[in-house]
């Protein structure tokens, strides 16, 4: 299935956008990792460092569509290495910063911006621009697989050094390891380094007119409602998922553990979905993934809290965690084309976040309202469920199977 990943120009494209969004998403999805050390240094309180997290989800969603749109007009590689640089920047300030407003200028939008211009969007965009149609869905597989990648090195290794070195030296690690990435802007962008995809049809259509027509299409619409979800869901997990562990009375090793386990079945989850969306029809694959999340939130909820219940819970979740992606960003192209796919995946993406900013902020006030998570469980479950159902009515055409051609 990932026969057409194996030239070489094809396949440097494809594993230089995975090793960016494996340090990018490994960074940001670590954050959680960051809310006890921080509120025990600062006294800023749980629900002030949410809402800096929180608004953190926000703005790495606010701006995917605006770094993919600045991509398609100037290209890929000055807007990668601004948001390298920028997440570095974020990182190595939030040391010195002592009050909510400062975290939320550090983290809350530099560091998240700075890791939402160097993800999804963009280096989706960028790869499906540079590869032949056959090999786009397995190579957003992979490049999605390097982002859970991500997340299954740092989350452990983050956790080591919080230990180890204190928060701080923790975040400038963080920061050194944005800027190491900068070498591999250039394989991606080099001139040659893969066949250019042809033009869709339509492509002529100007940037403007091509989102207000997407902002009219009713599948996009659905597409985005169901994104929403998954975001709501996500980050609520990545930022309150130490906190649930503490609650349980278990180490804060299970919590990071738990994230790496996560990451490394979205390595397998998003390979899979990476191929399924060549095989079955994405909203499909969709439908199917946020119905399972509803029966793994009831199968948690029912399960004594032990150190095998929160890993078991994380391997199934991490299955589908981010493989959503390569299915939500291949019903954009067959709705829009690759000539903007960049943009408009990444307006799906804002909506993805804006329920990322409502999970992780209501996460934290419901903490400290009730004492406990246990409504956002239940406000997830449901949310998934809708997600399923939503996502069905979307308009895609069947999968036609790829025909071989003699040599």
């Amino acid at each position: 299935m990932f026969h057409t990943l194996r030239r070489p120009d094809v396949l440097v494209v494809t594993l230089a956008a995975a090793g960016i969004l494996m340090v990018t998403m490994g960074v940001r999805q670590s954050f959680g990792l960051f809310v006890s050390p921080l509120n025990s240094a600062t006294g800023m309180g749980v629900a002030t460092v949410s809402l800096a997290l929180a608004i953190g989800q926000l703005s790495w969603g606010a701006i995917q569509p605006v770094a993919g749109a600045l991509a398609d007009r100037y290209g890929v590689r000055v807007v990668l290495v601004v948001g390298l640089a920028v997440l570095a920047v974020g990182c190595a300030l939030t040391p010195f910063v002592d009050d909510g407003f400062g975290l939320a200028v550090s983290l809350g939008l530099l560091a998240s911006m700075g890791s939402g211009i160097g993800s999804f969007s963009v280096l989706i965009g960028a790869a499906a621009q540079r590869l032949p149609a056959d090999a786009r869905g397995a190579a957003s597989g992979v490049i999605n697989a390097g982002g859970s990648f991500g997340q299954f090195v740092f989350a452990p290794l983050l956790q080591k050094l919080i230990q180890s070195i204190g928060w701080m030296g923790a975040m400038w690690a963080m920061a050194v390891a944005a800027l190491a990435a900068l070498p591999l802007v250039g394989r991606l962008t080099a001139p040659g380094a893969a066949t250019a995809a042809a033009p869709a049809a339509g492509s002529e259509q100007r940037l403007g007119p091509a989102v207000r027509a997407a902002l009219k299409d009713r599948s996009y619409l659905l597409l985005h409602a169901g994104f929403f979800t998954c975001g709501f869901h996500i980050a609520f997990l990545v930022t309150h998922l130490p906190g649930e562990v503490d609650l349980c009375g278990l180490p804060a090793g299970v919590a990071s553990t738990s994230l790496a386990i996560i990451g490394l079945a979205n390595v397998f989850g998003s390979l899979f979905a990476g191929a399924w969306v060549g095989r079955y029809r994405s909203k499909h694959v969709l439908a199917l993934m946020y119905g399972s999340r509803a029966l793994l939130i009831a199968w948690y909820l029912l399960m004594p809290p032990t150190a095998w219940t929160f890993y078991l819970f994380a391997a199934g979740l991490g299955f589908t965690w981010l493989a959503t992606v390569p299915p939500t960003a291949a019903i954009v192209g067959k709705l829009f084309g690759t000539r903007y796919l960049a943009t408009l995946f990444g307006l799906t993406l804002l909506s993805h976040q804006i329920g990322g900013f409502l999970g992780a902020w209501l996460g934290g006030l419901a903490l400290s309202a009730f004492g406990d998570f246990t409504w956002m469980w239940y406000a997830d479950m449901a949310l998934a469920l809708a997600a399923a159902l939503l996502n069905l009515p979307i308009r895609e055409a069947r999968v036609q199977p790829l025909q071989t051609h003699a040599a």
